[in-house]
């Protein structure tokens, strides 16, 4: 049985998958403006994501900086 291919060398490192992960994120922020975690989900497509991604990605533009969570729990760009 013949073996797969190898992966690209042009894939994707995880960090850089991740930074374009937070981009799509705060992207949709600003055009939806302060969203709920579902509906933000919704509007990146994260149910086609891996698992537990769309959870890393906003956990890290949290971290970042780059996306705040106001009082009533939703998200926004900042």
């Amino acid at each position: 049985m013949p073996m797969p291919p190898p992966k690209s060398s042009t894939e994707p490192g995880p960090r850089r998958r991740q930074r374009r992960e937070i981009e799509q994120i705060v992207r949709a922020l600003r055009d939806l403006g302060p969203t709920d975690e579902e509906a933000l989900a919704k509007a990146v497509g994260a149910t086609y994501w891996e698992p537990g991604r769309f959870e890393q990605a906003v956990a890290a533009a949290r971290a970042g900086g780059q996306v705040v969570v106001d009082a009533e729990g939703r998200h926004a760009a900042v």
